[in-house]
């Protein structure tokens, strides 16, 4: 079983892997920014598994040169079973608003880069003709509030971008969903409020884990905020805007 994930400092998906490394044939290459940080990672999941094979590439994932380059390499390792992407950063509202440069690196890197290695990972999975293409979006996405429209807005074009290529590839070997995580106990997340509320990371990546094996196109972790973001989403907008959160 070989695995790309993108971003694979992420707190989830370094869960994810952990998991995966219980097979006995698992591989994985590892995609991110830091050198130092994917090695690391590497060393844990070689630790876990002695039989997992481990890649690293660290790169600029914003520039889109950088990652074209990149292509030629993750070819010339072979097929693939699960393209993870998980790359993303929460971007401060306030921040945003205040700052041009702030709102172009929030939208870089969880917009345009995120569109890029999808279709990227497209194409690694369409060599075979199968095979499992993941994104993380966010219960953010559902609907847009003032506390973090931009971020949230990031994660619905995730949404929309796995409905369309879910379509594109309806009636084949590929699987693509779209991952929702709640707020999860993760170095992404240490800063939030609401740090005694945050769901445990090895808990969620057992559920995605599960539902990337099952080829479900949403997955909600933990899968009560399916019901929550429902509820959200159905709040009329003059009650909604008078709530504050």
């Amino acid at each position: 079983m070989r695995v790309l994930i993108v971003g694979a400092t992420s707190g989830i998906a370094k869960e994810c892997a952990r998991i995966w490394a219980k097979q006995p044939d698992a591989e994985f290459v590892l995609v991110g920014r830091n050198e130092a940080a994917l090695e690391a990672v590497a060393a844990d999941l070689r630790v876990r598994s002695t039989t997992a094979k481990t890649s690293v590439f660290a790169l600029d994932i914003t520039d889109a040169v950088a990652v074209a380059a990149l292509e030629p390499k993750l070819v010339a390792l072979g097929n693939y079973d699960v393209v993870l992407i998980a790359q993303g950063e929460l971007t401060d509202q306030t921040e945003a608003q205040a700052s041009v440069a702030v709102i172009d690196r929030s939208l870089t890197l969880n917009v345009t880069s995120v569109g890029i290695f999808a279709e990227l990972g497209a194409r690694l999975l369409g060599r075979s003709g199968r095979g499992n293409l993941a994104i993380f979006g966010s219960v953010a996405g559902d609907r847009g509030r003032r506390a973090n429209y931009s971020y949230g807005a990031a994660k619905a074009f995730i949404d929309t971008y796995v409905q369309g290529m879910r379509h594109r590839f309806a009636g084949t070997g590929i699987s693509v969903t779209v991952i929702k995580p709640g707020p999860t106990a993760t170095a992404m997340t240490t800063a939030l409020a609401t740090s005694g509320k945050l769901a445990p990371a090895d808990a969620v990546a057992k559920e995605i884990v599960a539902g990337i094996a099952k080829g479900k196109p949403v997955i909600y972790a933990p899968g009560l905020w399916r019901i929550i973001m429902l509820v959200v989403r159905m709040i009329p907008s003059p009650i909604f805007n008078k709530l504050n959160f």
